[in-house]
């Protein structure tokens, strides 16, 4: 697949990477197009700004940080229309406090939603928010194969996104529409609450049944 990452920080960078070795066609944007000349020289992923690498892509990963999605999603609204796009963000409004993210949506709302909004024609999947970049490629833990909870409303965009993620590692638990995203978005506070409160960064989660 000709997939687009737009976020140059390490979740961009580490899922770009990691799709790339997998043998697909991999570019990553950032604002300015001009910001990670050394990883792309040592991956030999290229790099543009956010419109080009949108216009390239037929799957959209967006990895930017959670105050700035909108805005952004909004603004690439039309090149959007009709792709696959993969949402990783989640909406921290602040440092943590007393182990807990603040987030800047209401109890009941998500990030995904908004940015659904933003780009109606967009065919948005929440992925990979409930895990730090350290684990999101070929996780190795003793307790098995970790789970990826994912929800949107296109059921071949899910489809996609679940495909992909299970080629980096994971099994895929499908949380349901979009509406759900609150619920999937609440992940990254328990995730994060492991870190904060014991010093745990190396953990996932996991759905089990009989």
């Amino acid at each position: 697949m000709k997939i687009g990452v737009l976020g140059s920080g390490m979740v961009g960078q580490t899922l770009a990477k990691g799709l790339a070795e997998l043998g697909h066609d991999v570019r990553i944007g950032s604002r300015e197009g001009t910001k990670l000349g050394p990883f792309s020289e040592a991956t030999g992923i290229r790099e543009g700004r956010f419109a080009d690498v949108t216009a390239f892509s037929e799957v959209v990963v967006l990895a930017v940080k959670g105050d700035v999605a909108e805005g952004l999603v909004k603004e690439l609204a039309g090149a959007l229309a009709g792709k696959v796009v993969l949402d990783t963000c989640n909406p921290i409004s602040g440092a943590p406090e007393g182990g807990m993210l603040p987030y800047f949506t209401a109890a009941n709302e998500s990030l995904i939603e908004r940015l659904q909004r933003a780009a109606p024609d967009a065919k948005l999947v929440k992925w990979f928010n409930s895990v730090g970049s350290a684990l999101m490629v070929k996780p190795a833990l003793k307790g098995g194969t970790p789970s990826m909870f994912i929800c949107g409303d296109d059921a071949a965009a899910k489809e996609t996104a679940s495909a992909l993620a299970k080629e980096l590692g994971w099994n895929v638990e499908d949380a349901g529409p979009a509406r759900l995203g609150h619920a999937v978005e609440a992940l990254c506070q328990l995730w994060c609450a492991f870190g904060f409160l014991k010093n745990d960064w190396a953990h996932a989660f996991a759905m089990l049944r009989p």
